[in-house]
C-alpha cells in the first residue's frame, strides 16, 4: 500500500508538470462551457419549439455532461501520453527492475485520474454556479457513484491506449483526436437533437455519449438507455485487452 501511495504521489506531480494536462483537464472544459452558456443560456425549449437538450435547460444539460467530459480529458489525453512516454523513456523498465507490479502502476494512474477529474469537476461547478442558475443533482450519492464508475471506465480506456501505442507523440495525437471528436459529437458540444443521421450514428459509438447519459441519469433522472451496459462493457473489455498487451518496454 505504501508503494502505491508513493507512486501515486509521484505520478500526480509528473502529471501536473505537463501543460497539456492542465489545459485539457482543468482549463478547456471551463472555456467551452462558458462559450456554450453564453450562446444558449439556460432556458428549456418551450412548447412548439424544436425539442433540444433532452428537454432540459442548456446549462442543466451541460453541467453533468461536462463532469463526464473532464474525466474523458484526463483519461484519453493525459493517461496514455504519460504512460507511453514513461515506457519510451525507460521509466517502466526501471519500475519493473524495482519489482513494482503492473497493478501498482495502473492503480497510480487511476488514482491520479480520480484526483484530477474531481478537482476539475469542483472548479467547473463553482465557476458555473457563479454565472448560471442550474439544476442541482437529483441524487448526490448517485452522482458520486457515477463519477467514480466513469473515472474507472475511461481510465481503463486511457490505460489501454497507453499500453498499445508505441510513443508519447502517437498517444498524444490520437488522444487529442478522440477528445475533439467526442467533444463535438459525444453530447458535450452541439445539441444532440440537431445532429444529422451520420453524426448521430458516430455519436452513438463514442464512449463520451454513453458517459454523459450515465451522469445525466444520476443528475437529472433521465433515461440512460443501455449506456450503463455499454460503459461496463468498455471497462471490462479495456482492462482485459490492456492486461494482455501491457509492455514494460
Amino acid at each position: 500500500m505504501g508503494t502505491a501511495v508513493r507512486l501515486s504521489w509521484l505520478e500526480l506531480k509528473l502529471f501536473l508538470r505537463e501543460p497539456l494536462t492542465v489545459v485539457f483537464s482543468l482549463a478547456m472544459p471551463l472555456v467551452v462551457l462558458f462559450v456554450l452558456g453564453g450562446v444558449f443560456g439556460n432556458t428549456p425549449s418551450a412548447p412548439g419549439e424544436t425539442f433540444v437538450y433532452r428537454g432540459q435547460g442548456p446549462m442543466d444539460y451541460y453541467i453533468p455532461a461536462y463532469f463526464a467530459l473532464v474525466i474523458t480529458s484526463v483519461s484519453v489525453i493525459s493517461i496514455p501520453t504519460h504512460l507511453a512516454g514513461s515506457r519510451e523513456r525507460g521509466v517502466l523498465r526501471r519500475f519493473q527492475a524495482s519489482s513494482i507490479s503492473p497493478a501498482a502502476i495502473v492503480g497510480a494512474e487511476v488514482a491520479v485520474a480520480v484526483i484530477l477529474s474531481l478537482v476539475s469537476a469542483i472548479l467547473l461547478t463553482v465557476a458555473a454556479s457563479l454565472a448560471y442558475d442550474f439544476r442541482g443533482p437529483d441524487s448526490y450519492v448517485g452522482v458520486a457513484g457515477s463519477f467514480l464508475f466513469l473515472t474507472l471506465a475511461f481510465s481503463s480506456f486511457g490505460i489501454l491506449l497507453g499500453a498499445v501505442l508505441p510513443t508519447a507523440r502517437a498517444a498524444q495525437a490520437l488522444g487529442m483526436l478522440l477528445w475533439f471528436v467526442m467533444l463535438m459529437l459525444g453530447g458535450a458540444g452541439p445539441p444532440p437533437e440537431v445532429m444529422t443521421g451520420a453524426m448521430s450514428a458516430i455519436r452513438n459509438l463514442t464512449p463520451l455519449w454513453h458517459g454523459v447519459r450515465v451522469m445525466q441519469d444520476a443528475w437529472l433522472g433521465l433515461d440512460p438507455g443501455l449506456s450503463w451496459v455499454v460503459m461496463i462493457a468498455l471497462l471490462v473489455g479495456c482492462v482485459t485487452v490492456a492486461i494482455r498487451f501491457f509492455r514494460w518496454e
